[in-house]
C-alpha cells in the first residue's frame, strides 16, 4: 500500500466544495483544510505507484477548485495509531 500526502493549492471561495469533491475520490482517506502555505491536505492511499500517477493529476487535479498540487510519498509510518491497530487484530 502506498501513501502519499497531497498539498492543494485551491480557489479559496471554493475550499469547502472542493475539499468535499477531492474526499470523495476513491483512494482518498482523509481530506484538510489548513493554514499556512495551502489550501489543503489529502492522505491517499492506493495499491501502486501507478494507481497515484493516475489519481492525482488525473482526479484530484481536474477537481473544479484545484489550482495546485505538490505530491509526497510517505516511505514510512511512525504513527502509534498504526501500531496499536497492528497489535489490536483479533481483538473484539
Amino acid at each position: 500500500m502506498i501513501t502519499a500526502i497531497v498539498l492543494i493549492y485551491a480557489a479559496t471561495d471554493r475550499i469547502p466544495e472542493t475539499a468535499q469533491a477531492i474526499a470523495d475520490i476513491d483512494g482518498v482517506t482523509e481530506v484538510y483544510s489548513c493554514a499556512g502555505d495551502v489550501d489543503l491536505i489529502a492522505m491517499v492511499r492506493v495499491r501502486d505507484h501507478e494507481t497515484l500517477a493516475e489519481l492525482v493529476p488525473g482526479r484530484i487535479g481536474r477537481v473544479q477548485g484545484v489550482l495546485d498540487t505538490d505530491t509526497h510519498i510517505a516511505f514510512r509510518s511512525y504513527s502509534s495509531r498504526d501500531t496499536e491497530a497492528a497489535f489490536a487484530i483479533g481483538d473484539d
